[in-house]
Order: structure tokens, then sequence, then C-alpha cells
């Protein structure tokens, strides 16, 4: 397969939350704060680690996720920044994000990171109702993150993303309709929409499965979704991906990378990785645990010797397990990834990269979603429908 080299995306995991969210099912954990300065020793570890067995890969895009990475000080920050700049290069214009909870961060704190370097910046607001937002388990009023949002302008970002969660259990729609109108009135240069999902092992799960609240209605989210449809349309973002819709020029590069199944590497406990291998690539992760994450790295002399030698690098010390996808499995992500993007999968790009013709290789559940209206060939791209949209899940699973 061809045309996967270049510069990769690096994500960095924070675990730490001040509270486990009911809906959350992120590697995430309360109550580790000591923590926070040997994990970060142990990430400067694995960069090294990383820079070592493959030698000092060019970035071009760095993302902080959780957890909440703005718990971590400005101190531990610039000692994370430091080590990363040093095994990595980070190529001019590279897109800098960190992920962080409005009730958590201050003017100062902003004001620091921008400093670092960092260039945008993910609130998860996810509601401006503080019922809902209690409901949630956020520790924050719909006031602090307008607060917050006020506060990363003033500290000089110039874009920013808010999270926002519809569909709540019970959730009619004019609250939504109130939510989304008060985030498009801050003026951010991207949103991400979600519908709730209930994901097996959070709290939320468990109040559904004992009928404390009542699961999302699917039919209430799809009504949710079409109208903010056109309520952002009509306030001038482009809806480039099934949840994401953004300013010009500021879709989220980061993202992007892996809805085009470009390679990223992940850091931090729990963070997944996705680099080239043969004819696909080979996706694997590092251990969960904080605790175990760090013990691992801490007893580690450096990378092993076939990683060093170019081979598939699951015997990383803090890599818990992975899985090599073939060429057939490629093709198929590479395809439903893409159908996630409102430009769909460019049919000479997945010519380019597999050397098969995709309309070909996928001739029979292509033509049954095209006969039920679910995606459609135009332009060279294949892409969803607007009713595909809506039942996009269902299209997903008859490309697996």
């Amino acid at each position: 397969m061809k045309g996967r080299g270049g510069p990769i995306s690096l994500y960095v995991h924070i675990p730490f939350c001040e509270l486990k969210c009911a809906y959350c099912d992120f590697n995430s954990y309360a109550g580790l704060e000591e923590l926070m300065g040997p994990y970060v020793d142990a990430v400067c570890r694995e960069a090294a680690l990383w820079s070592q067995a493959m030698g000092r890969l060019a970035v071009r895009t760095l993302f902080f996720g959780g957890g909440t990475p703005s718990l971590l000080p400005i101190p531990l920050m610039e000692r994370l920044l430091g080590a990363l700049g040093k095994h990595f290069h980070f190529l001019p214009g590279c897109e800098v994000t960190l992920e962080a909870n409005p009730g958590t961060v201050g003017l100062q704190y902003l004001k620091g990171l921008a400093m670092l370097g960092f260039n945008r910046l993910s609130l998860g607001v996810q509601s401006f109702q503080d019922d809902e937002l209690q409901a949630l388990d956020r520790l924050h009023t719909a006031r602090q993150a307008e607060e917050a949002f006020g506060w990363a302008r003033e500290a000089g970002f110039r874009s920013i993303n808010l999270d926002l969660i519809y569909g709540l259990p019970e959730q009619p729609l004019e609250r939504w309709q109130a939510t989304l109108e008060r985030a498009i009135d801050l003026g951010p240069d991207h949103l991400s929409l979600y519908a709730l999902t209930v994901e097996e092992g959070t709290k939320l799960a468990y109040q559904v499965a004992r009928g404390l609240v009542p699961p999302p209605d699917d039919d209430a989210q799809a009504e949710m979704l079409e109208w903010s449809l056109e309520r952002m349309a009509a306030a001038g973002y482009e809806h480039y991906e099934i949840s994401n819709w953004a300013r010009p020029g500021h879709r989220c590069q980061h993202n992007l990378a892996y809805w085009e199944c470009r390679p990223y590497l992940g850091l931090g406990a729990g963070a997944h990785s996705c680099l080239p291998a043969g004819d696909g690539w080979v996706r694997f992760w590092n251990v969960y645990s904080p605790r175990r994450y760090i013990e691992a790295l801490a007893a580690s002399a450096g990378p092993p010797a076939d990683v060093v030698a170019g081979h598939v690098p699951l015997s990383m010390p803090q890599v818990a397990g992975g899985e090599v996808v073939d060429l057939d499995g490629a093709m198929s992500e590479f395809l439903i990834m893409g159908l996630r993007l409102s430009e769909g999968v460019s049919l000479e790009e997945f010519r380019r990269r597999f050397g098969r013709e995709l309309l070909e290789a996928f001739a029979g559940p292509v033509t049954e979603l095209s006969d039920l209206g679910l995606v459609e060939e135009r332009d060279g791209r294949l892409r969803l429908t607007r009713r595909g949209l809506l039942l996009a899940n269902e299209v997903f699973v008859r490309l697996l």
C-alpha cells in the first residue's frame, strides 16, 4: 500500500479527573493526583523510547486528551512539552490542542498554556442547562463555561471548540435548542455535537439498567440532529464530519488524521496508536492502569531490539496489546472512516492507496446501500446521503 509515509499525529493521554462523569467510559480516574508527577515522567520516558526506536518523528498535530488534561499544573505541562520537543520534530503550523473542563481553568492558567505553545482549546461544556450538567455529574455551571470561553479568548486562543451532548433522557427539543443557541452566541470556531450513548460499565448504564432513568430516545435524537443541521448551517458553520462543525479554516486537523486513516502515535496510559505495516497497518494500545503504566516504563532500559529493527512494536514495555490489520480490513476501515466526512471517500484516493477500485471491492454492500438511499456516488466520491447521515451506524455495520 502506498502513500502513508510522512508526518504523524501525536496523542497524549492525561487520565486524571476530579469526578468520573455519569456517561464517561474513557480511561480516566479520580483521586490519583499524587501520581501526576510520576506519570509525566513516565510519558517523557515513553517519548524517549519511541525516539530511540524510530528516530525523531515529524509531528503535524498534537492533542492532549483525557481524562481532564487541564488538571495538569503548568510546571508539569512545561516539563512534558519540553520532552516532546526533544524527542519529536514539530512541524511549522502544528495544531496543538488541549481538552479542558470549564471549571478547572482560569485566565492565568490559559495564558500559561498559550505561552507554552497550545493554539487550540477544546472545552467540555456538554450543556448550558445547570440541571442537565448536574445529571451528567459535570462539576461546572453554565456561567463557568461562558467565563472559561471568555478567558480563553483573552488568553489569545483563536481556535476554540465546544463539546455539547444532546438527546439526554427525557430532554425536550426546546432544551437542546436553548443550549445550542447559547453556544452559537459565544462564537466558537468549532462545535462538536454528540448524541448521548449508554456505554457499558458507566454510571448511566447502571441507572438505565435499573430503571432509574430512561434510555436515550433514538427518534428524539434524530429530531435534534436534523434541527441542528439546519441551525448550524444558518449560523455559518461547515458540517464536515458526522458530529463536527467548523468555521472556515478551523477543522480539527488531529481528528481528521483518524478519519482519513493517517498514522498516529499515542502516549500515556490506555493511549491507542496506528502505524503502517505491510499492506495494512498495526493498531496497538498501552496498559490502561496509570500505576502499571508508570511501573512498566520505570523498569524499561530501552526499546526492544525487534522494534529498533523495524518490526511491529507490540513488544514495547508499555504496550498491552495490538492487532495487525490486513489489506481487506484496512480497505473497510478506510471506507467507513471516510464516510464519516461530509465529502465522503475519494474513489481516486482509494485506488491510489490500495490498488483496487472501491466500487468493485465493495460492490455488494455499496449497491445495497445505494438502493436504500443511504449512500450516493457523485463527482468521483462516495458519500452518505442526508438519510444515510441519520442512519450512519446502520450503514457502517453493513460495510464491516
